[in-house]
């Protein structure tokens, strides 16, 4: 049964999010969505167990968010909306789809709120010693929480110049990588590549493809800030045509280099694989550099997730699927109340990941753990459902429908089916499938509520 909303908060004159994003800072957010921590960092899990063969798993798992994404655009570009793939849902399945992924999508960013942020402050705090780490942590959150307070703007100019930086940090990376392979550089015969290129076979790569996966997450905040954008339906467009070769070069290209330059048994691959590579070629102080460039992922991450998420909770609320003080906006047009919601979890989950790190909040991060990829999911099939009903000429389009759609709906079917069989990841998707049935409870007892009084 197909549960029908309450119809949404009507904004009054004035009350509206304000198109004051450029195209600039929509390219930016897109490329700095693709440059995390996950990729300079959380890839050397992957490289440890798929070898050489992650190089594979970056290409499918770039192959896959390509084709999500193409099919977002798609939707966003023909209905903008600061809700993106929730509104997108609901208009595809009812309303029952647009609140479980609406809220199930702002429970992750919360929490990831709280890992990035005590996670930015551990580097500061290896470097000032004497400044207590809740300290950092409070800092970051309150500066952050500051800009997304402020025009929309701000949030778009941080992120474009945190982008910058982390573009110019791998770009320069690639450029020393490849000199060193070249023989310019140091380093470069190792032999790293010699002998079995798959040491774990194909399973190995299925492995790397549950980590990277992963690390291609961040990018749907695109699609979120495109309502805020001059021209939504094409700036959305241009930033997911854009990621395709972004994908190739920084995740694939880096991967190549990694890999090599360093056997990829190496325990420092493991640790840090960028660091290790520049160690290696003999960049002074190699560690520090790449603490610098992490922390600066890190930051700009929490800046994101911190406009995603309020958007996301402004969104809901103007649905009347959150509570409606979520959806009032300041004179900028910034959903003040909204931000600071978001931000008061994130603060409780600093605390929670401060008091009890491996019980409390490690059940959180579980519970949150492949909630990308449900979104993802159902990205695919409200794309599919709603396909019909987009205008013929909507700037954008996906590639080869239904086929590749189907197809991508399949690998990630395919892809939960290896994790609830990998023991490393089966936790995270049966706590993420708990999670999700209780958001999904609460939906339908709404609904059904909802029905009851619209009857009466």
């Amino acid at each position: 049964m197909t549960l029908t909303a309450p119809p949404a908060t009507e904004p009054r004159p004035g009350e509206h999010l304000r198109g004051t994003l450029r195209q600039r800072h929509l390219g930016m957010l897109a490329m700095g969505g693709v440059i995390g921590s996950g990729l300079f960092v959380g890839s050397g899990a992957g490289i440890a167990a798929a070898g050489p063969g992650i190089v594979l798993s970056f290409a499918a798992a770039g192959v896959l968010t390509v084709l999500v994404m193409r099919m977002m655009a798609e939707m966003a570009a023909a209905h903008p909306s600061s809700g993106s793939f929730s509104e997108h849902a609901e208009r595809a399945f009812g309303a029952w789809a647009g609140f479980t992924i609406g809220w199930l999508y702002w429970l992750t960013l919360v929490v990831v709120l709280a890992l990035e942020s005590t996670a930015a402050a551990v580097i500061v705090h290896g470097w000032l010693p004497a400044v207590p780490q809740w300290l950092m942590v409070l800092l970051f959150m309150s500066v952050f929480t500051a800009v997304n307070l402020t025009d929309v703007r701000n949030f778009g100019e941080f992120e474009f110049w945190f982008a910058l930086v982390k573009v110019a940090a791998i770009v320069a990376f690639l450029v020393v990588g490849v000199l060193a392979i070249a023989g310019v550089l140091p380093g470069g015969d190792t032999g790293a590549l010699d002998g079995d290129l798959l040491p774990h076979g194909w399973a190995g790569v299925a492995a790397g493809l549950t980590t990277a996966v992963p690390a291609f997450g961040g990018l749907e905040v695109v699609t979120i800030a495109a309502a805020e954008s001059d021209d939504p339906a094409r700036a959305t467009g241009r930033a997911v045509r854009a990621a395709v070769w972004r994908i190739a070069v920084f995740y694939l290209g880096s991967m190549a280099v990694v890999v090599s330059l360093l056997p990829w048994s190496d325990p420092q691959v493991g640790a840090g694989p960028f660091a290790a590579v520049l160690d290696h070629v003999g960049v002074p102080a190699a560690g520090q550099v790449m603490r610098v460039v992490v922390l600066l992922a890190l930051l700009s991450a929490l800046n994101a997730n911190t406009y995603a998420a309020a958007r996301m909770a402004f969104s809901l609320a103007r649905r009347r699927q959150a509570p409606a003080l979520l959806a009032r906006l300041g004179r900028t047009g910034v959903p003040r109340a909204a931000v600071l919601a978001s931000a008061a979890f994130g603060f409780v989950g600093v605390v929670l990941n401060l008091l009890w790190p491996r019980t409390v909040f490690l059940h959180l991060l579980d519970a949150v753990g492949t909630v990308l990829l449900l979104v993802w999911i159902l990205v695919a099939c409200s794309q599919l459902r709603l396909r019909r009903r987009l205008p013929a000429d909507s700037p954008v389009r996906m590639w080869g429908h239904p086929y590749l759609s189907w197809t991508a709906l399949a690998a990630m079917v395919a892809l939960l089916g290896l994790m609830l069989v990998d023991p490393g990841t089966r936790i995270q998707l049966i706590s993420t499938a708990v999670l999700a049935s209780v958001v999904l409870a609460a939906a339908l007892i709404r609904g059904r509520r909802a029905t009851a009084a619209a009857e009466q």
